[in-house]
């Protein structure tokens, strides 16, 4: 047995035993009083509501009032049954059916019909909940759908008869003592955030549930101190956890207000620390840089979280606890991956993505990474996990990290990652005004013994980037380095038009704006290839990527450059009279 493979085995049994140990520490007689063992009494009333920042669309209120429940990508008529009543098209269309968030669209309608739709569909929920109880019963999803009924309950309440309105304290109660023994089996990282969240809002907005906040509030302290890192950044490395959480924890310092009780520090300090990250993940047009499953940016989401942002100014370039680099010159930006895996048990939505980079000029997106979507994630979820689906090198066809795969194991503990970089130096300087960033990671150690590095040069004024990657033996493997093949992906964002020049070695890039980059590859033919960006609106799209490939033995470090061909097109002022003559 390989050490890889030892190292594999001993990072998962330490995995199950600190989960058996959690349970059984809550369940033993004696135990000091956990958060699963308060007492949650049905309230009397709600205090308050809490506030939601994300965007309601009246529009939907129609569809979801005529039957057509669309999630997801995916759409199911009702036809006379309740929607909990219907096979659901996918797991992801039954989560956000359980859900509930979509009140949202109800409540932005506004309307009396509107409101008796959604006292309906609850009081269907609450008699039964169908034919997907174990998505319905998942703490995530339970936490989801509690803070959507605290949230739009005066939406739901108004003018409700009395016997609707206990059925709901009663309901919502029940569904707090099941979250609160459900939350620290959770799979690490949002959900179980989230499921301590919702017990939270659950202790301030239900009378009678001193115990039920201080202890949960307790549970708060301690995730988001060991789930946000000093750099803002969080444990899974994901830049979307990023806006998910700050929609939830803005909230929740404001329902702290409302009750005129103080929020505690940890809150405070994660909020201050995560708000220059969101600075950090985004490129000039606004979205985020896709890594460890971000998808689509929601532009009016992070313009709302923004503007709680009262810090304002230029991003960070340094996030070594995250594990990302930023160079940015003159409205030029690269976005680096430099650091290794999350922990295990925080790894089930991570990518095998380390030294991957995305590059982009002003508004424009060139270099990208694949992305994740939001319809049929089961169906790309681990191609998209996959060195092969990043900007960065491939060796011997196989991704830098290893995947728990074929395992009775996965039921319960996903699809984490088990092994990869351990030891990912990064140094970065710089030099009349040019930034340089230089960083290596042993993830192909094991099987090929080799250390991968990547340094990137972007010059002063933005417009040329160089970047060079190298192959060297690690340490305990022969000097000779084999003859394994390798492939240097740089996928391409689809707004991207490629055309071959005569020379093999370049290739220009032309943007939407009339600019033009130039990609060099001196000595190399490069190869154009099919790719497919994930993360746009209306699911995977079509695109290309640029290909290097060599062996390791032929071809021990390559070279590369982006270089500025053409500026981008100055519009002309409407309503403008030419004068006659025009510059070529």
């Amino acid at each position: 047995m390989t050490r890889v493979a030892l190292l594999e085995r001993a990072r998962l049994a330490a995995f199950l035993a600190g989960r058996s140990w959690r349970l059984l520490a809550a369940r033993a007689p004696g135990a000091p009083l956990t958060l699963a063992q308060v007492a949650v009494p049905v309230p009397e009333r709600l205090l308050i509501a809490p506030q939601d920042l994300r965007t309601g669309d009246a529009t939907r209120a129609t569809e979801i009032y005529s039957g057509r429940f669309a999630f997801a990508g995916k759409v199911a008529l009702l036809e006379g049954k309740t929607p909990f009543e219907l096979d659901p098209p996918s797991q992801e269309w039954a989560e956000a059916l359980h859900g509930f968030s979509w009140l949202r669209h109800l409540r932005a309608a506004g309307t009396t019909i509107a409101r008796a739709n959604a006292r309906a569909l609850v009081g269907d929920w609450m008699r039964n909940p169908g034919r997907s109880k174990a998505i319905a019963g998942r703490p995530d999803v339970m936490a989801q759908r509690i803070i959507s009924w605290l949230t739009q309950a005066p939406f739901i309440l108004q003018d409700a008869d009395h016997d609707f309105y206990r059925r709901f304290m009663r309901s919502i109660a029940r569904q707090v003592r099941a979250l609160r023994r459900a939350a620290n089996d959770a799979p690490d990282g949002y959900p179980r955030l989230l499921s301590v969240i919702a017990l939270v809002f659950a202790g301030l907005c239900m009378s009678e549930q001193s115990r039920l906040l201080r202890a949960a509030q307790k549970r708060l302290t301690e995730e988001l101190e060991r789930q946000i890192l000093p750099d803002g950044g969080c444990i899974t490395r994901s830049p979307g956890m990023l806006i998910d959480l700050l929609l939830d924890l803005l909230p929740l310092r404001h329902a702290f207000a409302a009750r005129n009780q103080p929020a505690p520090p940890a809150l405070m300090n994660a909020i201050d620390r995560m708000m220059p990250m969101l600075r950090f993940f985004r490129h000039g047009d606004g979205a985020f840089a896709l890594f460890h499953g971000m998808g689509h940016t929601a532009a009016d989401q992070l313009a709302t979280i923004l503007a709680y942002d009262d810090a304002r100014g230029a991003p960070v370039a340094n996030a070594p606890h995250s594990g990302f680099q930023r160079l940015d010159a003159k409205g030029t930006v690269v976005i680096a991956d430099t650091g290794p895996p999350p922990p295990l048990a925080a790894s089930n939505e991570a990518h095998a993505s380390c030294l991957a980079f995305e590059f982009s000029s002003g508004r424009n997106r060139i270099i990208v990474n694949c992305g994740m979507t939001g319809i049929n994630r089961e169906v790309w979820r681990q191609v998209a996990r996959a060195t092969a689906a990043h900007s960065t090198v491939v060796v011997g066809d196989t991704s830098s990290c290893r995947f728990l795969h074929g395992s009775r194991l996965t039921a319960f503990a996903g699809v984490p990652i088990v092994s990869g970089p351990r030891d990912v130096p990064v140094q970065r300087g710089a030099r009349e005004g040019t930034l340089l960033l230089r960083a290596s990671h042993d993830g192909y150690d094991e099987p090929f013994g080799i250390i991968h590095q990547r340094s990137w040069r972007l010059a002063a004024d933005g417009a040329r980037l160089d970047g060079e990657d190298l192959f060297r033996p690690a340490d305990g493997a022969p000097a000779a380095l084999p003859a394994t093949p390798f492939a240097v992906r740089f996928h391409l964002h689809p707004q991207v038009q490629v055309d071959r020049l005569d020379d093999p070695s370049t290739m220009l890039l032309g943007l939407p704006n009339g600019e033009a980059w130039a990609f060099v590859a001196p000595g190399q033919s490069i190869i154009l290839d099919e790719s497919v960006y994930l993360a746009a609106t209306d699911g995977p799209r079509r695109t290309t990527q640029l290909v290097l490939i060599g062996t390791l033995a032929d071809m021990p470090r390559l070279v590369w450059t982006l270089l500025r061909t053409r500026e981008a097109e100055v519009p002309r002022p409407s309503g403008s009279r030419g004068s006659g003559s025009r510059s070529a």
